[in-house]
């Protein structure tokens, strides 16, 4: 499915604060159900739902009501690996990683109408992502971050902008210990959005921190020739 958002793509990851014992009436499911309403609200392009510890049948009922939120907006809904629940649950997509199967197989069993995304954190990674049919990529971790540190050393940005090179027109977002303050070096890197989990995680001010990262990017594109 080609990747048609309105630019900056801006992807709010969910924390996958939830356990194998969260139930449906756990106040950690009503408290992403309000994130996914809030980010509805601020106009966010794409949501993750990254929520590895549920069980099955918690997960497909998570899903199933965040996309009741979803329907009929101009936001998507992915899950994180669980190609099999996003396409159950009337999801958009699936979002892939290194322990995930191959985006061509997931196309081949789900067809074409399946968004995928994919993480990656290294340009060999990136570009394996684009040859199986991946829709976009995530980059990262970009800067220093608690949650990637089992990723090793940040990238950078230059490694980014080597990315974004490499793959020439083929959706690149950033993700890893970005701020409103920073997202502007990841647009002059040349990427086409933003991902992030502490991010966007407080629904209270996800309204304004999607303001500030979109006018940095329409910034961005005021200073190339």
């Amino acid at each position: 499915m080609p990747l048609n958002l309105s630019r900056p793509i801006l992807y709010l990851i969910t924390r996958g604060a939830t356990t194998e014992g969260t139930r449906p009436d756990a106040p950690e499911f009503a408290l992403i159900l309000h994130q996914v309403s809030a980010a509805v609200a601020a106009g966010i392009n794409l949501i993750q739902i990254r929520e590895k510890q549920l069980t099955g049948r918690v997960l497909f009922e998570l899903v199933e009501q965040a996309r009741d939120l979803t329907r009929g907006t101009n936001t998507r809904l992915l899950v994180n690996d669980r190609a099999d629940v996003s396409v159950s649950a009337g999801a958009d997509g699936v979002h892939l990683t290194a322990q995930s199967l191959d985006a061509a197989i997931i196309r081949k069993t789900f067809g074409t109408e399946v968004l995928i995304g994919a993480s990656t954190h290294s340009l060999a990674e990136a570009r394996a992502a684009q040859e199986q049919g991946a829709d976009f990529i995530v980059f990262g971790p970009v800067f220093e971050t608690q949650s990637k540190k089992l990723f090793g050393p940040p990238a950078g940005l230059e490694q980014l902008s080597a990315v974004v090179r490499a793959l020439r027109d083929f959706p690149v977002l950033a993700l890893g210990g970005i701020s409103p303050a920073n997202a502007v070096d990841c647009f002059a890197a040349g990427v086409l959005g933003i991902a992030g989990i502490s991010l966007f995680s407080d629904p209270q001010t996800l309204m304004q921190t999607a303001t500030v990262i979109v006018e940095s990017a329409k910034a961005q594109r005021g200073r190339r020739p």
